[in-house]
């Protein structure tokens, strides 16, 4: 057992997009990541992702409607449902989800990443 110190780790990130494990438990991994710009739509056919905005403010887009998550607030979204998180300014988060999770679903485009670097 051992502290993890979220700003410690944040500062070890240089780049956008790229979520890095930083606990396991339960069968989920806890993962931070830096986001600027705009994800590709995608869903989790049987996983829910929990989204815990730390710094700046994301726009949580569905083909229905968009919802503004800032810092200290979360979002889950649920298994099946397509979404696209956006980033105007960067933004600081952690994710809560399964571990064998595919990080842009079935979608595969340039930010697609197929294993996530643990620090």
């Amino acid at each position: 057992m051992k502290t993890i110190n979220i700003q410690d780790k944040l500062d070890l990130i240089n780049d956008h997009w790229k979520p890095r494990v930083i606990a396991e438990l339960n069968g989920q991994q806890v993962k931070i990541s830096k986001i600027k710009g705009e994800f590709v739509w995608h869903d989790h056919k049987e996983e829910e992702e929990l989204f815990f905005i730390i710094k700046g403010t994301m726009i949580m887009e569905f083909r229905d409607k968009k919802t503004e998550v800032g810092p200290g607030e979360m979002i889950v979204v649920p298994k099946g449902v397509e979404h696209r998180p956006v980033a105007k300014e960067e933004v600081w988060m952690m994710l809560f989800e399964p571990q064998n999770i595919k990080h842009s679903g079935d979608v595969i485009s340039d930010l697609t990443i197929d294993s996530y670097e643990k620090i």
